[in-house]
């Protein structure tokens, strides 16, 4: 290739090389410490109730909790994994991707996925959760996405007001 020079790029002899750079911009991934603060504020706005749920009113407290681990676990991962996904289905956000306004895209249409793309991607963020590599992936890459994100062919993007 022809050493590119600033005056006949000027000129406009020679177009300038954007098409990598409109890859990013157009997709626009969401910051690895955006997607933290919206799992954070997901913790407290959906975790934390379930779990007072399953604590007091369904294993009897605390007691019963701790004799009854992994039992308690599922009880709370499998309501909150319906409950992300009937958030996502029908807005494309949790009030954690909300607040920092955030949204989930399939990857290759660039709409909202469908209902079953939604649940896979929840439920293998629970194996996420437990491999804890899932997690990690994302600071090792430039779209910042994790293993469930890849697993089921989705994005978390920044949201813009044309999204």
């Amino acid at each position: 290739m022809a050493k590119k020079r600033f005056r006949n790029v000027k000129q406009g002899k020679i177009e300038k090389e954007t098409a990598k750079k409109t890859s990013n911009i157009e997709n626009n991934y969401a910051s690895v410490g955006e997607k933290i603060k919206a799992f954070l504020t997901d913790s407290f706005m959906l975790v934390m109730p379930i779990m007072y749920i399953v604590f007091y009113l369904v294993m009897g407290g605390r007691e019963g909790f701790a004799e009854h681990k992994a039992l308690g676990w599922v009880y709370i991962l499998i309501p909150l994994v319906i409950v992300q996904t009937i958030f996502m289905f029908k807005t494309g956000q949790t009030p954690g991707y909300r607040a920092y306004n955030l949204t989930l895209i399939d990857e290759k249409s660039k709409q909202k996925p469908s209902l079953f793309i939604i649940f896979f991607r929840n439920a293998s963020a629970v194996l996420s959760l437990f491999t804890i590599f899932g997690w990690i992936l994302m600071f090792f890459r430039k779209d910042n996405k994790n293993l469930h994100d890849l697993l089921s062919g989705t994005a978390v993007i920044k949201k813009t007001d044309a999204t």
